[in-house]
């Protein structure tokens, strides 16, 4: 055993299992120990690592508590829409920018009451998606590893039903924050960390097509959605200036070889933009896009409070999936986005106060 503590404080939530005992070892925490030093942070919420602990040595647990720290987020606010239950909360981590999360109820089972909790890996975004409020932010930093396993944390705290999924569609590009992001999506779904299922977490990315390939190449076990919002590149470039970066034939290459590797439906997530996005040209364009691939579409009408862009009306919407329903011969799901009257809807999400 080394006498030597770290410089600075090993963070809980910050780590893997694996990686919080590469930085333990040299105490002589086993790896047994750190799973279950784990879950007391995690699973149980300890503040710090435990005093006492069955066949451990307090001598060892002394240390360990010396050598680690207990980060967490701070609340500044939290707002509940009454319309739709969708929760908003409003955190401060190590920067002095606030960032939000949203808590999505899923309650209509009786007996399987469940929330979704959506994070955010940044404050702000590069990207400038130009029906997003979090685009007009503009980037701010990256948030840690532990600043996004907390959020879920504290929400999961806060909640009278159980946490069972996580979507990265909050604030930022989570593919421009790749490696916390994906420590992150490791820590949630650690049987001694959130103990949610891999597969119930979701990334969602504009098509950071690097980062695509490297998380293909890595069989990462979440599943991904690729925000496409149109198929025709110049409309493209106009709306998400990352086509200038990464076009569209760059991002679907890198989404079939996505589809190859792991053997499932890809979902594209499409933003519905009234007069701009909804015609047959759009759908006529995406069919030849995703010819012989395998997708789900998924419709979210645009949250805009500048106005700029509206969503669609009940008949432009539905024109729209009748088109695709002839073109494309795939599912197409509308999604609900909730908590619009809290400003917790997507595309809503800019670190205000209410």
């Amino acid at each position: 055993m080394h006498d030597t503590l770290p410089d600075a404080p090993i963070l809980f939530k910050d780590y893997t299992a694996a990686g919080l005992y590469a930085r333990l070892a040299p105490l002589g925490v086993s790896a047994r120990l750190v799973r279950r030093l784990q879950a007391a942070v995690l699973q149980r919420g300890a503040l710090e690592a435990p005093a006492t602990m069955p066949e451990t040595s307090p001598r060892l647990l002394e240390r360990v508590r010396q050598a680690t720290r207990v980060p967490r987020l701070t609340l500044l606010e939290k707002r509940t829409s009454p319309t739709d239950g969708f929760t908003k909360y409003l955190f401060q981590g190590d920067g002095p920018e606030p960032f939000e999360t949203v808590r999505i109820p899923l309650l209509h089972r009786p007996g399987d009451e469940k929330y979704v909790v959506c994070v955010s890996s940044q404050v702000g975004c590069a990207l400038g998606c130009v029906f997003c409020a979090t685009g007009r932010m503009g980037f701010k930093r990256n948030l840690a590893a532990w600043e996004v396993v907390d959020q879920v944390m504290q929400v999961r705290d806060d909640s009278p039903h159980p946490v069972r999924g996580v979507v990265f569609m909050g604030m930022g590009e989570p593919f421009l924050n790749y490696d916390r992001v994906m420590s992150a999506a490791e820590i949630l779904s650690e049987p001694c960390g959130g103990a949610i299922n891999a597969r119930a977490i979701t990334i969602s990315t504009v098509g950071i097509v690097p980062m695509i390939r490297r998380f293909t190449a890595e069989r990462r076990p979440h599943r991904l959605v690729i925000s496409l919002t149109s198929a025709d590149p110049q409309r493209r470039r106009e709306l998400l200036p990352v086509e200038a970066i990464h076009p569209l034939p760059e991002l679907m290459a890198a989404v079939r070889e996505y589809h190859e590797a792991m053997g499932e439906r890809v979902t594209l997530a499409w933003t519905l933009l009234a007069g701009v996005n909804t015609g047959p040209d759009e759908a006529r364009r995406l069919a030849e896009l995703t010819a012989g691939m395998p997708v789900r579409l998924d419709l979210i009408d645009v949250n805009d409070a500048t106005g700029q862009f509206l969503p669609p009306s009940d008949a432009e919407r539905q024109t729209f999936r009748d088109a695709l329903t002839v073109e494309l011969g795939m599912p197409v799901v509308r999604r609900y986005s909730g908590g619009k009257d809290v400003e917790g809807g997507c595309g809503m999400l800019a670190g205000r106060r209410g």
